[in-house]
């Protein structure tokens, strides 16, 4: 069987839903990632997530997961949440959320959000953590960010932790790339002793940059949430040019 090529940067919902059932490719390619992205990296994120979101550490919570996947972080989630008693929801396609195991107090939700808001009506206000990893970024490509921001606000419940994890920054990643460390990462990564080819402060349609950011930020505060760009720890694979938002429903 000949593998798929996957081309990376025009991944959406829909295609994240045919890659979850193709047997040429690892738990870690149906998500979006070369193996080498992902493959040992999934315990040290699972972690960065405990420690961004103490409520996760409340037993008999609601948890819920928007766009989880199916590599090790997601059953790493669910595994938690059993061990707690809490109630984890999980938002994808049927697809991918058939890649996940069926478990009691887990809800799987097949949609596309926020377009399927309307489905999760009953939710409203009753969701202590919301964790949304590695996904804001086909969001961006598919839909309204500040509705996603809304919709998500809009089943936080009070005292609620909202994680929108790994962004990908591309001005972030202009600074590194712009910077000695990151000119010697990239003659370390391509072996060769050329300079990256960078320009700042560019605007760069499409992809998601400080402006974009910053804005998520300012459109979670307008709506009465505390809201917070966090770093990622250097034990992760892209912590030089990604980072995290956080925001609590006071």
């Amino acid at each position: 069987m000949n593998k798929t090529v996957v081309n990376w940067s025009e991944l959406d919902f829909d295609g994240f839903a045919r890659l979850a059932g193709d047997p040429t490719l690892t738990k870690y390619e149906k998500i979006g990632f070369p193996d080498n992205y992902r493959c040992g990296f999934e315990r040290a994120i699972f972690a960065d997530i405990l420690a961004k979101l103490p409520r996760l550490n409340d037993p008999d919570i609601t948890v819920m997961d928007i766009g989880p996947g199916c590599s090790d972080l997601p059953h790493m989630i669910l595994d938690h949440c059993q061990s707690r008693g809490d109630r984890a929801i999980l938002i994808d396609s049927a697809e991918m959320l058939r890649e996940l195991p069926d478990a009691p107090r887990v809800d799987k939700r097949a949609g596309r959000f926020p377009q399927c808001h309307d489905t999760l009506a009953d939710l409203s206000g009753r969701v202590d953590v919301i964790i949304c990893y590695s996904v804001l970024q086909y969001i961006y490509r598919d839909s309204n960010p500040f509705e996603f921001i809304d919709r998500s606000l809009d089943l936080l419940a009070a005292g609620g932790e909202f994680l929108i994890g790994d962004i990908p920054n591309l001005a972030m990643r202009r600074r590194f790339f712009s910077s000695d460390a990151g000119i010697a990462y990239h003659r370390n990564f391509t072996g060769t002793d050329a300079k990256p080819d960078v320009t700042l402060n560019l605007v760069s349609p499409g992809a998601i940059d400080d402006a974009v950011v910053l804005g998520l930020v300012n459109r979670a505060r307008a709506a009465g949430a505390d809201a917070f760009i966090l770093p990622q720890p250097p034990t992760l694979p892209m912590a030089n040019r990604r980072e995290d938002i956080l925001i609590r429903r006071p």
